[in-house]
């Protein structure tokens, strides 16, 4: 019976540094003093950025 086993490779290539943004921003809306983190590319906070909702797939209910 042959020997079944399997190995493990490591993932080879270089890996991709994550897009930043300037430093010390604030968000945009004018009560607002949260900075902004450095990988948020929005101009406000999550508290007041634009509500973004999902693309739903699949079928559609009645609602009732």
């Amino acid at each position: 019976m042959p020997d079944l086993t399997m190995r493990a490779a490591r993932p080879t290539g270089r890996s991709r540094r994550p897009k930043t943004f300037n430093t010390g921003r604030v968000c945009a809306h004018e009560t607002c003093s949260t900075r902004i983190s450095l990988y948020n590319r929005s101009d406000s906070c999550f508290v007041h950025a634009p509500k973004h909702y999902p693309r739903l797939r699949g079928v559609v209910t009645a609602e009732g």
